[in-house]
């Protein structure tokens, strides 16, 4: 693992921040020197990284050496003693040439660099040292370095004592605060002590928004863009309404510490005005006339969009009623669409109407968006498009130019149609800018990359008893990128059905057996977020009702639905809705459970009266081996079920398949030895 994050140091090196205890020279830690040359052209500078791994700058060598190696050891100087350094792709090959390349080295066995008193291109042939440099005696490799812990002030703010882990990342242990600050946010600045003219850094999700209280937990910040813990004084929980100091950090000059691994990557809006929003996403715009240019910039996958727009009120941030532009890059093609956001969930049909976020053509409007520029660079989508002030179109909102204008702004995945799902990222706070200011304003910084370590999705949960013969349906939150999506591979509305209190679990059934489905789906009609008739089908999407005619005859249609003589669809199971909801909890932090049972436990249940909706089915022979529950109404709400002619078959099956392999290993056995 230490191998893999040292190995992108290189690739960063060009992008790294400015650093003042290097004399506006790129940190890149501490210094050892230049490499003393003596053959072969044998030059470049040398730091140390960590405690294992050294940093070469501008590393210059002919290739010419006939057994030549990166060589270090312990005694007075360069010689036979010593041990060979495998270069920079972790071979142990003979050198060839090398032109003013950067690159690093890791010893080997876990060595230390204070376990050394050099480091040298050595020829193990002709016992030639081609360059070396020695390690000072006093020699102290860059490290994390502990820092004082938050002073109290206000509001319950305290912490343990606070570690500087790299030139960019801060580990705050046991931090706590009460988050009853009216608009208060980590506050970093340079001076004596904290003040106004700080700067607000993301928190450990990356958001901009005033922070949430804490009780206790480790977290780790990112300074953003540029920025360094060589260019700030102080990291304070500041008040920006109150302009109060709740509790605060000094940072020591000099700190030795580990060059940032993070990636600032060169991008800048083009626009005169500019807003970050989150750490990946940013917006610019310029008014000219009767139209309105609007660049969004972010750090999403391939599969994302971007979504900004104006609330749907204007005192706060609202979702309900917004007038949004969706934008995302297919391929080499950029769109950005006018959407319509009547409720909070993905576009469906109610009574024969669309409702949800759904695009203005589908509700008898225009997309009036005008799509300028796209592209996806370094792995940001920049998305540049304009709209004319004042719009003629029922659905669009006008942007003011005079006041304040409260916005809305979301990251999520595109699903299989390019239409938005539930969001991923997402404020909790209101969001308010000047879109006409006199002076131009930018709190735009540069994006940054950092190695993000895999979070394994939450287990798989399968019901395959062949004794359970009645399933019951409810509704449930999909659970983040754990959850649904981790465990099928595709997006989410941000409901999920769950079956017998498991999220979407794979079924077996056997044909010829009748099977039972309690359905708590939601049974009423004009609700676009909580009417879900259940559905089996040979396809794993769902949302049937969205389909047009031509796809869905393309669908066979295995339980819950039934069609009339004009072969119109309609839903046969309802019943009334049970479903799981966040108790007071932040979702955006769903992906914080490390398994399902512990994020199930923190769900609050809430159940309709009334019978529930009843669908029996009874597979057979002609049904596929693999078909699909799901939601009628909404795409990606359900998952697999297998179909299987009998349950012993497949224990059978499995059970001669590892006598197979018993007997196999035997053979190979006896015939080897």
């Amino acid at each position: 693992m230490r191998f893999a994050v040292i190995g992108i140091l290189t690739a960063v090196l060009n992008v790294l921040p400015l650093s003042k205890c290097e004399e506006n020279d790129v940190y890149r830690g501490k210094h050892l020197g230049n490499i003393n040359s003596y053959h072969h052209q044998v030059t470049g500078d040398v730091y140390a990284v960590d405690e294992y791994t050294l940093l070469f700058i501008n590393f210059n060598y002919d290739g010419n050496g006939a057994d030549t190696f990166f060589w270090a050891g312990a005694s007075n100087r360069p010689g036979p003693q010593g041990f060979i350094v495998a270069d920079e792709y972790g071979k142990t090959n003979v050198l060839a040439r090398y032109f003013n390349k950067d690159f690093t080295l890791t010893l080997p066995d876990k060595k230390k660099i204070t376990e050394i008193k050099w480091f040298a291109v050595y020829d193990l042939s002709s016992q030639n040292t081609f360059g070396d440099i020695y390690i000072p005696e006093d020699f102290e490799p860059p490290a994390t370095q502990r820092i004082s812990q938050f002073s109290a002030v206000a509001h319950n703010v305290s912490s343990e004592s606070i570690e500087i882990i790299d030139a960019k990342t801060l580990k705050i242990p046991d931090f706590r605060y009460d988050g009853l600050g009216k608009d208060t946010y980590f506050w970093v600045g340079q001076g004596p002590q904290p003040s106004s003219k700080g700067t607000k850094i993301p928190d450990e999700y990356g958001y901009l928004d005033p922070i949430r209280a804490y009780k206790g937990e480790h977290i780790t910040l990112q300074l953003p863009g540029e920025l360094t813990i060589f260019d700030i004084d102080w990291l304070s929980i500041f008040d920006v309404d109150s302009k109060e100091n709740y509790g605060s950090v000094i940072i020591p000059d000099g700190l030795n510490v580990p060059p940032s691994l993070v990636e600032v990557i060169p991008y800048e809006n083009s626009l005169p005005n500019c807003l970050q929003l989150h750490k990946d996403l940013q917006v610019g715009w310029e008014i000219f006339g009767p139209q309105i240019t609007i660049q969004l910039a972010g750090q999403v996958g391939e599969d994302d969009y971007m979504a900004f727009g104006l609330s749907g009120s204007t005192e706060k941030s609202q979702m309900i009623g917004a007038d949004a532009t969706i934008a995302y890059i297919s391929g080499s093609l950029g769109h950005a669409h006018d959407y319509n956001i009547t409720a909070k969930a993905p576009c469906a049909k109610v009574l024969g109407q669309y409702k949800g976020v759904c695009r203005d053509s589908l509700l008898g409007g225009d997309d009036n968006n005008q799509l300028h520029t796209a592209s996806r660079e370094n792995g940001i989508n920049i998305i540049t498009y304009r709209r004319t002030l004042i719009s003629s179109d029922h659905g669009d909102k006008e942007y003011p130019t005079d006041g304040i204008s409260y916005v809305i702004w979301s990251i999520g995945r595109l699903n299989h149609n390019k239409e938005p799902m539930f969001h991923d990222f997402y404020p909790k706070s209101d969001i308010k800018v000047e879109l006409n200011r006199k002076e131009k304003e930018s709190n735009c910084f540069k994006f940054t990359r950092a190695q993000e370590s895999f979070r394994e999705p939450w287990a798989k949960s399968s019901i395959t008893d062949s004794k359970i013969r009645s399933f019951t349906a409810t509704i449930g939150p999909s659970g983040g990128k754990r959850g649904y999506q981790g465990i099928t591979n595709m997006s989410s509305p941000g409901l999920s059905w769950y079956i017998n209190g498991y999220l979407a679990p794979e079924l077996k059934l056997q044909r010829g057996l009748i099977y039972t489905f309690y359905i708590y789906g939601g049974n009423n009609p004009h609700s676009a977020e909580h009417y879900h008739p259940f559905i089996i089908t040979d396809e794993p999407h769902g949302g049937f009702d969205r389909l047009s005619e031509e796809a869905q005859k393309r669908v066979r249609v295995l339980a819950g639905v039934e069609f009339n003589r004009r072969g119109q669809a309609k839903p046969t199971t309802t019943g009334p809705l049970c479903i799981a909801k966040h108790d007071g909890k932040d979702r955006r932090l769903d992906d914080d459970f490390s398994t399902f049972r512990k994020f199930n436990r923190t769900l609050m249940v809430t159940c309709e009266e009334g019978d529930p909706g009843i669908l029996e089915v009874m597979p057979n022979k002609t049904w596929p081996d693999v078909v699909y529950y799901n939601s009628y109404t909404h795409n990606n709400m359900g998952w697999k079920i297998h179909i299987v002619d009998s349950y012993s078959q497949s224990s059978s099956a499995k059970m001669w398949n590892n006598v197979f392999w018993i007997i196999l290993s035997w053979i190979l056995l006896m015939y080897f030895v």
